[in-house]
């Protein structure tokens, strides 16, 4: 098989990594998802997308990644912008051989082939690669992953996730986006993969892209963040920021001030954004 040739550079240098402009996806014609969706990564910086679930964030990576037709799915309005240029039509395969890696919800690994094979194969876009080193700088990573033998289905949850991301490691991508990295997870998995996300931004300058329902471990990694809500952005800060806003405390966080029992109305605080 060819590989795709690889996107026409940039022009023109920019922060932004990633930005999304007015960007509108609709499926088999009919459903409108995504409803101007607007937003932007900071290159070198861990970029939170949080919102309920339906709000359209795994829509939103499945457009910039270009997986949308598998669904029936197409970006309809609005531009995508990849490293200063425009991807939004572009094909994924030549977005992943330019640095652009998508890491799916459920992990997306190969079931039945082994950890080493599911590795090589994250790094086909990159003929004639020292592929041996690769492989060994993402057991310094996920030493755990280097233990492990047979097929890459007997992993626990924890490892395939592991897996996954080891396997966007070896693409050498500028940017990953990640889709759920804490799903199905114990909350001591949660951390210690969080605690690896952080790594491989600080250590290799990685920028991430993080699709997250935990929202207080994402909004701890964060640089900056976004919340979403019926397809469109309504709330965006540091992630210090928004850890302290109040509606985001009560809506996503679990806390918010508390209040005495005879305050309370029989309805909830109208999110101020709606």
């Amino acid at each position: 098989m060819a590989l795709a040739e690889p996107i026409a550079a940039a022009d023109v240098a920019t922060d932004d990594i990633l930005a999304l402009n007015n960007v509108e996806v609709i499926f088999n014609d009919v459903i409108l998802v995504l409803r101007g969706m607007s937003m932007a990564a900071r290159r070198g910086q861990i970029t939170a997308l949080l919102g309920a679930n339906g709000a359209g964030k795994s829509t939103t990576l499945k457009a910039i990644s270009g997986l949308l037709h598998t669904e029936d799915g197409e970006v309809t309005r609005g531009t995508i912008h990849y490293d200063g240029v425009d991807v939004t039509r572009t094909s994924p395969d030549r977005k992943v051989k330019n640095g652009l890696f998508l890491v799916m919800e459920g992990r997306g690994i190969v079931q039945d082939m082994t950890i080493t094979e599911n590795l090589r194969l994250g790094a086909f876009t990159r003929p004639g690669a020292d592929v041996k080193h690769d492989i060994e700088e993402v057991y310094e990573y996920f030493p755990r992953l280097r233990e492990r033998k047979g097929l890459a289905g007997y992993l626990s949850g924890g490892e395939q996730q592991m897996l996954a991301i080891g396997r966007a490691m070896m693409a050498k991508p500028k940017l990953i986006l990640m889709d759920e990295p804490s799903m199905g997870l114990s909350p001591l998995l949660v951390k210690e993969v969080f605690g690896i996300i952080r790594r491989l931004n600080k250590e290799l300058g990685l920028s991430i892209l993080l699709v997250e329902q935990n929202a207080n471990m994402a909004l701890k990694a964060a640089d900056y963040g976004y919340i979403m809500e019926n397809g469109k952005i309504v709330l965006d800060g540091t992630g210090e920021a928004l850890s302290e806003n109040e509606d985001v405390k009560e809506f996503y966080l679990g806390g918010g001030e508390r209040r005495s029992f005879k305050a309370v109305k029989s309805f909830r605080r109208r999110k101020r954004w709606l």
